[in-house]
């Protein structure tokens, strides 16, 4: 047997047998993390606010007057990649006529 074609047929085999094995081998689903979600309620005698969290992120802020004839209403976040002092409805309150 040629010696030089015992060199360039070694290398090829070798570098072949990987490929095999991992067509061979079904791979594993990759999965993001679950975000970590927050629900957190701040509670006295005149107000309940619940905050909604995901991320570290404020989504949804909630309060709820315990004074009677006062209806909840949401103070809105700001949008997701917009600077606070851009976006002109953050920090406002926003009460909702119709909820499913």
């Amino acid at each position: 047997m040629n010696p030089s074609w015992t060199v360039f047929i070694l290398p090829a085999l070798l570098a072949a047998a990987p490929l095999a094995r991992a067509a061979e081998e079904p791979a594993a689903p990759r999965t993001a993390p679950e975000p970590q979600v927050l629900n957190q309620v701040t509670e006295d005698d005149n107000v309940r606010i619940e905050e909604l969290r995901v991320r570290g992120q404020t989504r949804r802020l909630t309060v709820k007057p315990k004074i009677p004839g006062m209806n909840a209403y949401e103070i809105a976040t700001p949008e997701p990649g917009r600077a606070p002092g851009d976006d002109p409805k953050a920090g406002q309150r926003v009460w909702w006529s119709i909820t499913f």
